[in-house]
């Protein structure tokens, strides 16, 4: 695999756009389903596994190993963290559209669980990788109380022009929960979340504003039908499954 801007497999002589890294990790209680639908079958070539023994670890290696224009499979929210600050290294000022139906903003301090995916879009922000009003936050609907007293005190909601007005490059966390359940299988379903269209809808808006700098796709359960939904989401950003041989 030759490895630039554009990807070219030696085999079959085919270009990728894009390439992934999965990081099969949940670092929290009983998440070994998402761990394992790290494995997710996707059409684009895989550059990278990131398996550590910590998750200060595990965010030090995914920056390292993050190719261009990066689709980072998870595992839990957690591998957010590593790609953008990553990301954040290469692209100046960058911009964050999370979309998940949970805040995921929590600290050791305020999380009601203690596991840590409920903590990694604000270890980004507290870590300086992105800031506050570069974030757009979407499709939440189950915030603790501190994230609720979080985001309004420091301006986060769910509006694309104010997070990426000033961004180079905007990087997309999309968490599978964020949709209705009935249209992925995910590891923490919420009712009233997003339709597919409206997902794919959010995702085309926030590329037509700024360049994309990478995908991660995270909280699913192993289930053959996701990789479908995960295709049409990767599409919806500029990265089609296939290209002409």
């Amino acid at each position: 695999m030759a490895l630039g801007d554009d990807y070219e497999c030696h085999v079959c002589g085919r270009e990728f756009v894009a390439a992934v890294v999965r990081v099969p990790r949940a670092w929290g209680n009983g998440g070994e389903a998402m761990a394992e639908a790290a494995g997710l079958p996707l059409f684009y070539p895989e550059v990278a596994v990131v398996e550590c023994e910590t998750l200060a670890e595990q965010t030090s290696a995914l920056a390292a190993a993050l190719p261009p224009r990066p689709i980072v499979v998870g595992g839990c929210c957690c591998s957010h963290t590593g790609a953008i600050t990553g990301l954040a290294r290469r692209v100046g000022r960058l911009g964050v559209v999370w979309l998940d139906a949970h805040g995921d903003l929590n600290t050791p301090e305020s999380s009601p669980s203690g596991n840590a995916w409920g903590m990694p879009l604000r270890a980004a922000i507290d870590a300086g990788a992105v800031a506050p009003r570069d974030v757009a936050l979407v499709g939440a609907r189950e915030l603790d109380p501190p994230e609720v007293e979080y985001v309004a005190s420091v301006g986060i909601d769910d509006d694309l022009d104010r997070a990426l007005a000033d961004v180079d490059a905007v990087y997309v966390a999309f968490d599978a929960d964020v949709l209705d359940p009935p249209t992925i299988r995910c590891f923490m379903p919420e009712p009233n979340g997003l339709a597919i269209d409206e997902a794919a809808a959010i995702l085309e808006s926030a590329v037509a504003r700024r360049p994309l700098a990478g995908i991660g796709v995270t909280g699913l359960v192993p289930d053959d039908a996701n990789t479908a939904v995960v295709v049409r989401l990767l599409a919806a950003v500029g990265l089609p499954a296939s290209w002409p041989g």
